[in-house]
């Protein structure tokens, strides 16, 4: 063992991040051979919303906050290079974690990957002065350029030493990109880790009599991606055939501040006897909401993954997805955003709905795994 642990800086921007960095925060903050410090970029811009994930998720406060906050995505990224470079400067870790595909994940991961530590370590039996940068849900692709997280994902990993990746498809990609296979680890998914240690916390919750909903009588959406909401045309067909659906069964919308303004601006009348319009909420509000819905309908990633381990029917609004095992192995459905599109997935999911399975290694454990091939690829273990 060394003689003092391995500096791990873990980064978390965004709310898709804190389910996914809580776990492994969590295992390395319980071993011996590592010191895990907490970086909050503050890339999401709600920060009592961010609040509420960090306590419901029980995950320390963060060791250090860069409060970026919101921007273009040019202007956000470089602002988190310029805060983190010092933060970098001033903890001198030997390792530095990102996850997901978010704009602080490529900022730090950029950062990091040319930064020279003041003194170096010993990394394969040599020396080595730049910090060890490691990838958590790598791999993932969904072979849309157009898309920003697709460009955050393929340039994060380019540059990060390890890998590790939630399924045998993500694993593939990377091996068709030439990617070395000693750098990838197929672990599992850290957001389901957190998932199934917070599902009987979130049975708990009273959300759905707050709301007046019944277990299985409703449908919940989430909608924000800008290839969905920023062309009033697509995002007027998406509600239509939503609001369609509503009148048979009651939607739930906790409406992303990005979207709200979109759908006013586009005149589109949810009438409050079909629609249940709500401010964000907690995660475990948001996990009894979704394990308890008929249906889940959403453009977003993780949920996919989510509803997939819980076995709730859902439809994803888009052209592709960068989880493909959701689809082959899972209960999600990809639904073109159009109004026949969603209409005719909505008919076949009463009439014949998904029945999945849980992936490969999706148990609970993927943060063991993980910290586990730290401890052997640092040595630490020898």
């Amino acid at each position: 063992m060394p003689k003092s642990p391995i500096k791990v800086l873990c980064i978390a921007g965004a709310r898709p991040n804190f389910p996914k960095i809580a776990p492994l925060m969590r295992v390395l903050n319980a071993s011996s051979y590592f010191d895990a410090r907490l970086v909050h970029t503050g890339q999401h811009y709600d920060d009592a919303l961010s609040r509420v994930f960090f306590e419901d998720l029980q995950i320390p406060k963060p060791d250090l906050d860069l409060e970026v906050g919101s921007a273009s995505h040019a202007v956000q990224t470089a602002e988190i290079m310029k805060r983190f470079e010092p933060v970098l400067q001033k903890e001198q870790p030997q390792a530095v974690i990102v996850v997901g595909d978010v704009n602080s994940t490529i900022a730090c991961a950029l950062v990091a990957s040319k930064y020279q530590l003041e003194e170096p370590f010993a990394w394969h039996g040599k020396e080595r002065l730049r910090p060890v940068m490691i990838h958590v849900e790598a791999g993932l692709r969904s072979f849309d350029e157009d898309m920003p997280e697709e460009i955050n994902r393929r340039l994060t990993d380019a540059i990060s030493d390890l890998l590790f990746v939630t399924e045998a498809d993500a694993q593939e990609n990377l091996k068709n990109e030439g990617v070395d296979g000693e750098r990838v680890h197929f672990v599992g998914n850290v957001m389901i880790d957190t998932l199934l240690a917070a599902r009987k916390e979130a049975m708990k919750s009273n959300i759905l009599s707050v709301l007046g909903l019944e277990k299985g009588k409703y449908a919940l959406l989430t909608l924000h991606r800008p290839s969905n909401v920023d062309n009033l045309q697509v995002l007027g067909g998406i509600m239509e055939a939503l609001d369609e659906i509503a009148r048979e069964t009651p939607v739930v919308f906790p409406v992303h501040p990005r979207t709200r303004p979109l759908v006013q601006g586009a005149g589109i009348d949810l009438s409050s006897e079909r629609w249940k319009l709500i401010e964000p909420v907690g995660y475990l509000d948001f996990l009894k909401l979704m394990s308890c819905a008929h249906t889940m309908i959403t453009d977003s990633g993780g949920i996919q993954e989510e509803t997939t381990v819980l076995g709730v029917p859902c439809m994803t609004l888009r052209e592709n997805t960068e989880r493909p095992v959701t689809v082959k192995e899972g209960t999600n459905m990809l639904v073109k955003p159009s109004q026949g599109a969603i209409l005719q997935a909505w008919q076949r999911i009463n009439t014949d709905p998904p029945r999945g399975k849980v992936p490969k290694y999706w148990d609970g454990l993927a943060a063991d795994r993980i910290v586990s091939v730290l401890a052997n690829e640092f040595g630490v273990l020898n």
